[in-house]
């Protein structure tokens, strides 16, 4: 009977830790890995945001000040922030709107609408602010109507607009139509059979279930509206103190030597940045972490 039971526990133990070895990297394959990912980290991502920090209060903090609440700089924020407010809420509804009609509909033309949601991502921001130069510039194909009826949109506030929100139209969108691909519709066809309207399932069924998502979403749109630079170049003009958002009066200052004035306004557009990063890292822990928890269940 002992012969029948060998001692091959120690057996088995050996070619559990030789697989586990085989599946494994040695340890200076994966510490050389973690020492490249950290210095490219330092080098591309906290070595010039220190640098930005730095020369925007190397010369104090009263300097600074003066810098970011000089006249055209306090513009330009407060015309970021104006885009900003007026382009997340529309690109949040059509986002919202259009994820919808993708991800619980069938019709004709759904590729279609698709690569259209995806054209920002393939244009160049400034093909984008030059096809708007042509199409509502003074000498573009609606110019004499809009000049005839007193409107205008480039080198103005709606030109701005109107490319920023061109250029962030896929971010809430992309972010949802998967998710709600994924969660299907069975959900909200039980609510409407129960008797419920189409806004009372949207807003009890379908959007406490995409909430987290949108939220992604917004978050990105938002970051990218803050940044956005190629498209609003051409159509803005670049009039300081008119149309100037906090990019383009950060390239004006720099290219006039005002080294410090354009690190202290980088620092704010860097503030906003960094406070993004901290949403959007809080609602993925959070999406994560609610996963766990129903899949716990």
């Amino acid at each position: 009977m002992s012969s029948s039971i060998p001692a091959h526990p120690a057996l088995t133990l050996d070619r559990a830790g030789s697989w586990k070895r085989a599946t494994e990297e040695p340890d200076w394959v994966r510490l050389s890995l973690i020492a490249v990912a950290l210095s490219f980290l330092a080098l591309f991502l906290v070595l010039p945001l220190v640098v930005v920090l730095y020369g925007a209060f190397e010369q104090g903090l009263g300097v600074w000040y003066a810098a970011v609440t000089e006249p055209d700089a306090a513009h330009a924020i407060r015309l970021t922030l104006l885009v900003v407010v007026i382009v997340v809420p529309i690109n949040l509804v059509f986002g919202v709107a259009i994820a919808w009609a993708i991800a619980k509909f069938e019709f004709r033309g759904k590729p279609l609408l698709l690569a259209v949601i995806d054209l920002p991502f393939a244009i160049s921001p400034v093909v984008v602010g030059l096809i708007f130069v042509i199409l509502f510039g003074s000498q573009g194909w609606l110019g004499d109507w809009l000049g005839a009826h007193n409107l205008r949109i480039i080198f103005a506030v709606p030109g701005i607009v109107i490319v920023i929100a061109f250029g962030t139209l896929p971010f809430v969108a992309r972010e949802l139509i998967p998710l709600m691909q994924q969660q299907g519709k069975q959900e909200e066809e039980a609510s409407l059979t129960l008797g419920a309207s189409g806004w009372k399932t949207f807003w009890y069924v379908t959007l406490p279930n995409i909430k987290w998502g949108l939220i992604y979403g917004v978050i990105l749109c938002n970051a990218r509206a803050m940044g956005e630079f190629g498209a609003v170049a051409i159509v803005s003009g670049r009039i300081r103190g008119e149309t100037n958002t906090l990019p383009l009066h950060i390239e004006v200052l720099y290219n006039e030597y005002m080294f410090t004035a354009a690190f202290a306004v980088s620092s704010i557009l860097t503030g906003l940045a960094l406070v993004t990063i901290a949403v959007k890292s809080f609602v993925e822990w959070h999406e994560q972490r609610s996963g766990e928890t129903g899949s716990s269940h």
